[in-house]
């Protein structure tokens, strides 16, 4: 799936509403992930990825905030 993004950002394919787009679900989920595992150093760019792709600030708020991670 992470090929079909690159080649539709590339040739700029129309994926629908920008905010459906499958590389802002994937970067969601491994900002989720950098964030369990304490990987606070791969967070600023994953965040920087999935609001490339259409993340709003709330969504990454929601993660960044989620009160069953312990900081």
């Amino acid at each position: 799936m992470a090929n079909l993004a690159r080649i539709g950002k590339r040739f700029n394919l129309n994926w629908g509403k920008k905010e459906d787009h499958p590389v802002k679900f994937s970067a969601l989920l491994a900002l989720r992930e950098a964030l369990i595992q304490e990987k606070y150093e791969e967070c600023a760019e994953i965040i920087a990825i999935a609001k490339e792709f259409g993340a709003r600030d709330r969504e990454i708020y929601y993660l960044l905030e989620d009160p069953r991670r312990r900081p």
